[in-house]
Parts: C-alpha cells; structure tokens; sequence
C-alpha cells in the first residue's frame, strides 16, 4: 500500500506508525528491530502480502493496459491513497488536515535517529511529505500528480509513469470500485493482525 494508507492502517490498529511505513524500506529482519518498531514492521509485511495476493487487487490490475502491468500496482496504491482522502471522513473520526499534523508529528519523532531501522531514503521521504504536505494533497489531482512523480523516482522504468493520471482518471470507475469493496477487509483484517500479533513482535 502506499503512504497514507500505511498510516491510517497504523492508526486505525493502535501501532507505530513510522514502523508500519518503514517496512516499505526495511530488509533488516524484523526479530533484531528495536522492540517498539516490530509489530508495525510485522504489520506492514501482512498488509502488502494481503494487498499483493487478493483476488480483488489482483482483478484490478488486470484492467490496466497491459504495456503498464510492470506498475500496476503502484497505480492502484495511488489512486487507494486518492480515494481514502476524497472519502476520508467515512474512515476515520478525525479531519485528515488534524490527522495529517498528528502523522507528521509522530514521524518527526521517528526520523530523529538514523540507522539500518530508521533508513535514510525513508527518512529523506518524511522529510518531503510534511515540507509538501503530501497526505492533505492526495484527494486532488495535483496530489495524484506528486505521488505518482514521487514512485517514478529511481523506478527502472520510470517513464511508464509519463500522463498515469490520465489513465487513472478513465480507470475511474474500476479503481474506486475496487478501493470501497477492499478497504474495509483491510481495515478489519489490520484490527485482527494487531490483536493476533506474534508475542516475539509485540512491544514491551
């Protein structure tokens, strides 16, 4: 999933929500990560084995041309990250522009340290998102327009990326179908996760 998503998931769950993101980042086993860090970094495996493996993901890449199936993914965490903002009131019981601060803050706090569990491309994002205030940008389309700037960067295939969001915008119907039927399975399955969380990962 991507980022807002990430942390709404992290919220939602009661966990770390540097951690839940970090995973994205983090190859470093998850047994030797700071104590506190650990269910969210487990969490974030589960949800992106989830996302990657459930028939109705599955299905929606499968709408997109076929020249652009090699980012197909990150076109659908995108267009989640859009749709969960536009719709965001029906998720969660604080504004998004509050949350957002609350987000920013908690991640501050994480990106004070730098090592192999708090990395430095990750950290350099944390530093972008709160300077541009990606998650209050991500219900418009100038924000579907960064995000998607952002996942071509260092992608191999980067120009793949070239007028996405007008592949986005014709997916309309398909990409938001797919978001309102699956997120709320997403959300359900992250409450279970954290209530069934491994002892090894739990925090002390």
């Amino acid at each position: 999933m991507n980022i807002l998503t990430h942390l709404h998931l992290a919220e939602i769950s009661k966990t770390h929500l540097g951690a839940n993101l970090a995973g994205n980042f983090i190859t470093a086993p998850i047994e030797n990560a700071p104590r506190a860090l650990r269910q969210g970094l487990w969490l974030n495996h589960e949800i992106n084995q989830l996302c990657a493996t459930h028939e109705l993901t599955q299905e929606l890449m499968d709408h997109f041309p076929k020249q652009l199936y090699s980012i197909a993914a990150d076109l659908m965490f995108v267009s989640f990250d859009h749709y969960l903002a536009f719709y965001w009131e029906e998720y969660h019981h604080l504004p998004l522009p509050e949350f957002s601060q609350k987000a920013y803050a908690e991640l501050a706090q994480y990106a004070a340290k730098a090592d192999e569990y708090h990395p430095q491309p990750y950290l350099n994002i944390i530093a972008d998102m709160r300077r541009e205030d990606w998650l209050n940008h991500y219900a418009c389309a100038k924000g579907i327009q960064q995000a998607l700037a952002q996942r071509a960067k260092g992608h191999p295939q980067s120009a793949l990326f070239n007028g996405a969001d007008k592949i986005l915008a014709k997916m309309q119907i398909e990409t938001e179908t797919a978001f309102r039927t699956f997120y709320p399975q997403l959300m359900a399955y992250t409450r279970i996760w954290s209530r069934k969380t491994p002892s090894e990962y739990l925090p002390e």
